[in-house]
């Protein structure tokens, strides 16, 4: 199978800038050689071409650089999109997460799709709800219908891109209030924190995957590396204390991987600016390679 390296370098849909730089802070990572290492041919697309933040005006402050973000989403929607219907797996490095409103939506053309969202933030807001105006924090509401019509719908593609039944969110600990009613409305699953420590990350990841499964022609994991806990991964943006352990995150990617239907991935909120030795950045190319096959040894 052939990788096609997507870079997305945005950070419109965020409040502190800096993870535009995070696609080539994770290539630096080595993401190509490791990904050749395990045995597959791997091309670089390059980035998609995204306005930095002066090139653009907030002409609506509950809904930051959507004239931006809009063709932003187009041109991702449509190279994983081509990536896919090459036969090949797309890998979007970024960037802040408003990335996914296009990265999941191609995916989702002409197959029906599941996701797994791992994020300290279900990025559930509409602009009703946002108390920042941060598109980030709104993609995954925005691939489920709810929003701004025209970020719900770029083209003139079915509504919604995602069915909410189809969607578990991995390890959220930090959701606003309106948020949390737009969750249950929808009817994603959320295992947030406390679930995972009840219950196990094996547990809370077989009936993540069992809920996303449920006929659809493949899962798509989107990975922020906020879900990690700050003392594991310092070079985000929006860190939330109490997090995922790097053993816990790596379990998860290994499991969804196992699935055998993982059809592309997400890696985003990688801040060089605020990482300690690109270390962050070096996580997030241990978590594809662990999506992507690779096991730690664990004896004959």
């Amino acid at each position: 199978m052939q990788i096609d390296i997507i870079g997305v370098p945005i950070d419109l849909g965020a409040d502190r800038r800096g993870v535009d730089m995070g696609p080539s802070a994770i290539r630096y990572a080595h993401l190509q050689n490791k990904l050749e290492d395990l045995g597959y041919t791997v091309n670089d697309e390059g980035n998609v071409e995204v306005p930095i933040a002066e090139m653009c005006k907030i002409t609506n402050p509950k809904l930051k650089y959507i004239d931006c973000i809009i063709p932003m989403s187009r041109r991702v929607s449509g190279a994983v999109s081509t990536s896919i219907q090459a036969g090949n797996f797309p890998l979007v490095i970024g960037g802040d997460h408003s990335l996914s409103i296009g990265s999941v939506r191609g995916a989702a053309r002409n197959r029906k799709l599941g996701v797994i969202w791992v994020d300290a933030h279900a990025d559930f807001n509409t602009a009703e709800t946002t108390p920042s105006g941060n598109i980030h924090g709104m993609s995954l509401a925005i691939l489920c219908g709810l929003g701004d019509k025209s970020l719900v719908q770029l083209w003139d593609e079915p509504v919604p891109v995602i069915d909410p039944k189809n969607i578990a969110i991995i390890g959220a600990r930090d959701l606003d209030d309106g948020e949390k009613k737009n969750l249950q409305n929808a009817g994603a699953m959320v295992m947030g924190m406390e679930q995972i420590d009840r219950y196990g990350m094996v547990a809370c990841l077989e009936k993540a995957i069992e809920r996303v499964s449920r006929d659809v022609d493949g899962i798509y994991l989107s990975l922020d590396l906020d879900s990690l806990d700050p003392e594991h991964a310092p070079g985000v943006g929006t860190p939330v204390p109490a997090g995922l352990t790097q053993r816990e995150a790596h379990l998860a990617c290994e499991m969804i991987g196992e699935t055998g239907k993982l059809l592309g991935m997400d890696i985003v909120e990688v801040n060089p600016i605020l990482d300690i030795q690109n270390r962050t950045a070096l996580l997030a190319v241990d978590f594809a390679l662990s999506a992507l096959g690779r096991r730690i040894w664990n004896g004959i």
